[in-house]
């Protein structure tokens, strides 16, 4: 849990992350900005069917990318939670996608990150690697 703590707050300083899936044999990169801690576990939101939605169904192998005075790095599976409860504690925490998401988080999809490695590097040097 300390791991997935870590990690999140990183990425709540860093403000936008890169989010990379797979579409076949391509990556696909898209800049990313809605997390959350929840029960212990590390969270990312995506918007109702998008290409990235239907990548994650077809392969859930993904890598995070974030920069805040380090570069952070992480491997890891998305595994969809539909729980309503999860995508409140969305829009909870932040209220401002409220408007896009719906009152309840409804026109979200929520992923939590799984079988995660994360590595921080300090310019080229790898500093501290957590898993989770």
């Amino acid at each position: 849990m300390e791991a997935a703590k870590k990690v999140y707050d990183f990425l709540v300083e860093a403000k936008t992350f890169y989010l990379a899936t797979v579409e076949g044999d391509q990556p696909r990169v898209r800049p990313y900005g809605a997390q959350l801690f929840y029960e212990g576990n590390l969270y990312l939101m995506a918007f109702g069917q998008t290409n990235a939605t239907r990548q994650i169904s077809n392969n859930q192998k993904a890598e995070i990318c974030a920069f805040h005075g380090k570069t952070l790095r992480v491997e890891c599976r998305l595994v969809e939670d539909g729980r309503a409860e999860v995508k409140k504690a969305l829009v909870d925490a932040m209220p401002v996608l409220k408007g896009m998401l719906g009152e309840n988080g409804e026109n979200g999809v929520m992923y939590r990150v799984a079988d995660a490695t994360a590595n921080f590097y300090q310019m080229m040097d790898l500093v501290e690697t957590l898993k989770f």
